[in-house]
């Protein structure tokens, strides 16, 4: 796991992924984040794609 330090309207690339990742907001504890990714980069929470792998076999592979 790679760990960064951001402010907010920072922005995190991957370039590999075509990925960019922003910190929108900073407030009592809780992080905002904005996630700009191409179509076919599915991005799920951990605990959507838990649920997922529970009830459908198709996403048992998936790792989170």
């Amino acid at each position: 796991m790679l760990v960064l330090s951001r402010r907010p309207n920072e922005k995190i690339v991957l370039p590999g992924l075509n990925v960019t990742v922003q910190v929108l907001e900073v407030k009592a504890g809780r992080v905002r984040i904005g996630v700009e990714a191409p179509p076919n980069v599915k991005i799920m929470r951990s605990e959507v794609l838990q649920a997922l792998q529970a009830a459908l076999p198709e996403y048992a592979e998936a790792s989170v």
